[in-house]
């Protein structure tokens, strides 16, 4: 899903906190990846058809219209598990004759489990959940080893925004997968703070705006503009994908580029500014957010679920509003997050588990209940229109925060995504470590970051 998996109400997704000390519940639901899981991604890249069915990608036979019967059987985690686990019921009676077994595989051995199975051909259930900033890996890796969906799922891509639908197609415009939910990312802020320092967060319209504002709030209350991870920066992806750009471009290395320079460059100014709290991992998140240490974070809509049950004793002190832009008239939004759900060649129920997938996350009904019950916000677009979007949010205030998101979900940049992600992250990822605790020059880092990822992936850089 997209975000941490925590007992409560809503749950978080954020595969940029992998280093983490220890990821709450959501979180380890779908977020953060784990190093054992990537080493063996990289490792089965040399045998790219792992798990195939022969040398095409099984395909869905019979009719839409086909009678759904049997027994399907799913892996997830947490909140996402017992989302199914609840539908699942409703499935059943909806089509007599099928059983939908949820296995709750915890989130820590995952994605051994996942690729182990990809690689041997064997030992999968019928349907998988999988981050999406993992199943572009997994769609490269192993071109076969899961169904095509082509012949009923690309009459959905209109329900979808093209960021999120790009997660699960591949090159050749087959469709490996089914969006389930997404992280829209706005920018949540202390109410008390703003008001402290005079400020009206309606006039963050950019970045610079922003960096002005931390300097007066600051002066005004003490409080640091933002919390970022001692250790694993989660911000720099976010800054780069709000412009439209991710780790690569039309196949070519892309973070020596422009915006991912802008990008470094306003984390740099953050930080000699004085108005970034360092803190560790998630908890030092968590704790630093609750103890008002910093004044914003700008993160995806799954933070509600956090704030909302682990600082309810905050309640009407918190507000969100876009993301600042680069540029007057940018994009004020980006995304964080977000999961789908695959049918593996090696199922022995395609069709049933196609139905329950397609049951569970192309309906609208079903998508709002999940965002309601077990806070995962839905990627399918008519299911933002439910009036449950539409509150008022007495934990903001009276705001109508999720109205925010929803709006802005649809506005999501596309960036491209390859099997060469992981890799390249781990790269940038130090390289933004050099900027922002040892003063490196942005610039140069990245230079020297896109070498290192040409010469790792055999990619050229973007000129």
């Amino acid at each position: 899903m997209s975000a941490e998996t925590r007992p409560g109400k809503h749950p978080q997704l954020a595969c940029e906190q992998r280093g983490s000390a220890r990821l709450p519940d959501r979180r380890r639901f779908l977020g953060a990846g784990l190093a054992g899981g990537a080493l063996l991604l990289a490792s089965a890249a040399g045998c790219a058809t792992g798990g195939a069915a022969g040398p095409d990608a099984r395909k869905l036979g019979g009719s839409p219209g086909t009678t759904l019967d049997g027994k399907v059987t799913i892996w997830s985690w947490d909140v996402a598990a017992k989302a199914m686990q609840r539908l699942g019921k409703a499935f059943e009676q909806a089509h007599p004759g099928t059983t939908v077994e949820v296995v709750d595989i915890g989130y820590d051995n995952a994605y051994d489990k996942i690729t182990v199975g990809l690689g041997a051909g064997s030992g999968l259930p019928d349907v998988l959940t999988v981050e999406g900033s993992r199943i572009t890996g997994y769609i490269g890796n192993f071109p076969n080893a899961l169904v095509d969906l082509t012949s009923r799922a690309a009459g959905l891509k209109s329900q979808y925004t093209e960021a999120v639908w790009r997660t699960v197609t591949d090159a050749k415009g087959r469709v490996l997968a089914l969006p389930w939910d997404s992280g829209p990312c706005a920018l949540f802020y202390r109410r008390d703070h703003f008001q402290q320092a005079g400020i009206d967060p309606e006039t963050l319209r950019t970045w610079d705006d922003y960096l002005t504002a931390g300097t007066a709030l600051k002066n005004a209350t003490g409080k640091k503009l933002l919390i970022l991870d001692a250790k694993l920066d989660t911000l720099f992806a976010q800054l780069l994908q709000q412009q439209g750009q991710s780790w690569f471009t039309d196949g070519k290395v892309a973070v020596a580029t422009p915006a991912a320079e802008r990008a470094l460059t306003l984390l740099k100014q953050l930080v000699d500014r004085d108005l970034v709290d360092f803190e560790n991992g998630w908890d030092g998140l968590v704790s630093g957010t609750h103890d008002g240490k910093a004044a914003t974070t700008p993160t995806a809509a799954w933070w509600d679920g956090t704030l909302t049950t682990e600082m309810a004793d905050l309640s009407g002190k918190f507000g969100v509003v876009p993301l600042p832009a680069f540029t007057p008239g940018g994009a004020r939004t980006s995304n964080s997050g977000g999961s789908i759900l695959c049918v593996p060649a090696q199922s022995r129920n395609p069709e049933t588990a196609w139905g329950f997938i397609s049951f569970l996350l192309a309906d609208k009904a079903n998508q709002a209940s999940m965002m309601q019950h077990e806070g995962l916000f839905p990627a399918f677009l008519p299911a933002l229109d439910d009036p449950y979007f539409q509150q008022p949010a007495p934990y903001y205030g009276g705001q109508p925060a999720m109205k925010l998101f929803a709006d802005l979900a649809r506005t999501i940049p596309t960036v491209e995504r390859t099997a060469d992600d992981s890799k390249a992250g781990d790269i940038v990822t130090t390289a933004v470590n050099q900027v922002l605790h040892n003063g490196a020059d942005p610039g140069t880092v990245l230079r020297s970051a896109a070498r290192q990822i040409a010469t790792a992936t055999g990619r050229q850089t973007v000129s």
